[in-house]
């Protein structure tokens, strides 16, 4: 592994050592009972719950609040240029965006801060934390990407908000600072923070859908968002949970790739070289080797099939030339995706597998 100890010093010391990690969203309407569920079975790493089932806890909802122009229509938030006051709103929000560069978050941030309306688990987590000693290990959190969350979000007239030059800028800018007001809130801890960032609009790139975005748009944008919670010595990840071009996320700045391994390992392979570099490089891998996509895979997974099925995916990336202990050191086991739209039976089989799968990987079972 190159540059090993100057790696180590950049994400604080931090190694994945194939600890277990989940994604975000759980089928609870409880956030407390949601976090207990999250510190039950990865006390190591612990990340808040996103609650899919509640009002204003999807993906883009929850980091809306804070872009200019943000209205709600017929039960529809949108952004919309058109309004009177949008000049002034978009003047205010660069104020105080350089305002954070100069001085940093205040005590009582409002515009990038996540809200309690919204990611009520956020806080959960905090106060949870706060009142347990665990073995922490590192503390997750997360937000939409920029491309989902471009894509996404409309204005009035219907068009995504990432087509637009003075509102691709935006937002990218409340993203990053979300994100990085999330890292600072984590490092109270004194652990590394990890915020990934949730791209599942990336398994359309290069389609009709995304065909005007360019992988160079794609990775500076990334870069960008990325960025400021780097600069705060965070770890950051990049969450895809179908197929993508994995080289625009590999040749990103990224610290971590979150991918389906149980589906999509025969597709990440193929980019043999940007893997070798990108590990070369202190890169680590999230191995999503436990379903959530389809409630039968998951009736018939176990902890001793699904580590068989890595260690089958593992060997063919050491044949790339990358030493089984970097490999090891360098990788995290995680769900597939998400298990908001999953029974909570599955649901929790789910995460007894990942913590399951990661011991027996690392000789604890």
């Amino acid at each position: 592994m190159k540059n090993e100890q100057s790696v180590l010093q950049s994400r604080g010391g931090f190694q994945g050592d194939c600890l277990p990690l989940l994604i975000g969203s759980i089928p609870l309407r409880d956030h407390q009972e949601a976090t207990d569920l999250i510190l039950r079975y990865t006390p190591k790493i612990p990340l808040w719950a996103q609650l899919p089932a509640l009002e204003n806890e999807d993906m883009l909802s929850q980091f809306l609040p804070g872009m200019p122009g943000c209205v709600r229509r017929e039960g529809k938030e949108l952004i919309d240029t058109r309004t009177s006051d949008f000049e002034a709103g978009l003047l205010a929000f660069y104020e105080r965006y350089m305002e954070i560069l100069e001085n940093g978050f205040s005590a009582d941030e409002e515009r990038f801060a996540l809200g309690r309306d919204r990611a009520m688990g956020f806080f959960q987590l905090l106060d949870s934390l706060a009142g347990r000693d665990l073995p922490l290990t590192a503390v997750k959190g997360q937000i939409s990407g920029p491309i989902t969350f471009g894509t996404g979000v409309k204005d009035q007239d219907g068009r995504s908000i990432f087509y637009d030059d003075q509102l691709r800028d935006a937002l990218l800018k409340l993203l990053g600072l979300k994100a990085a007001w999330q890292a600072e809130q984590l490092a109270r801890f004194q652990v590394p923070a990890i915020i990934f960032f949730d791209e599942p609009a990336l398994a359309g790139f290069g389609s009709s859908e995304l065909i005007s975005i360019s992988k160079q748009d794609v990775i500076t944008s990334l870069n960008e968002v990325m960025e400021p919670v780097q600069s705060r010595q965070g770890l950051t990840g990049i969450h895809v949970c179908a197929n993508a071009d994995w080289s625009v996320i590999l040749e990103s700045d990224t610290d971590i790739l979150s991918f389906d391994a149980y589906a999509y390992f025969e597709k990440l392979v193929m980019y043999a070289a940007e893997l070798r570099a990108f590990m070369d490089r202190g890169g680590m891998i999230a191995w999503g080797i436990v379903p959530t996509q389809d409630p039968e895979d998951i009736d018939r997974a176990d902890a001793a099939s699904l580590q068989k099925k890595l260690e089958e995916e593992f060997k063919q990336v050491e044949a790339l030339g990358i030493p089984r202990q970097q490999l090891l050191q360098q990788s995290l086991i995680t769900p597939s995706c998400g298990t908001g739209s999953l029974s909570i039976a599955h649901a929790e089989k789910v995460l007894a597998l990942t913590r399951d799968v990661s011991a027996r990987v690392r000789g604890e079972a």
